[in-house]
C-alpha cells in the first residue's frame, strides 16, 4: 500500500473523522472507499458523454406534443 499526503481545512478533517467514527470506520478507509468509487465513475461519465455526442442532431421523427399533453396523467 502506498502512502500519500493530502491537505485540507482542519475543521473539515475533524468533521470527516467524526462522520467516519459514526459509520464505524476510519478516515483512511473512507478515503479508500471514495477512491474506488471515483475511478469507477470516470468510465461511466465518458460513456454517457459519448452517447450524448452520438445523439446530437438525432431527430426522432415523432410527433411534437404540447406541454399539456406531456403532463397529462
Amino acid at each position: 500500500m502506498k502512502n500519500i499526503t493530502l491537505s485540507a481545512d482542519e475543521h473539515l478533517i475533524d468533521h470527516a473523522r467524526q462522520v467516519a467514527r459514526e459509520r464505524n470506520t476510519t478516515l483512511n478507509q473512507a478515503f479508500r472507499d471514495w477512491l474506488q468509487t471515483f475511478i469507477r465513475r470516470e468510465p461511466e461519465v465518458s460513456a454517457i458523454e459519448s452517447l450524448y455526442a452520438r445523439l446530437t442532431g438525432v431527430n426522432s421523427g415523432g410527433r411534437k406534443y404540447s406541454r399539456e399533453e406531456m403532463n397529462e396523467r
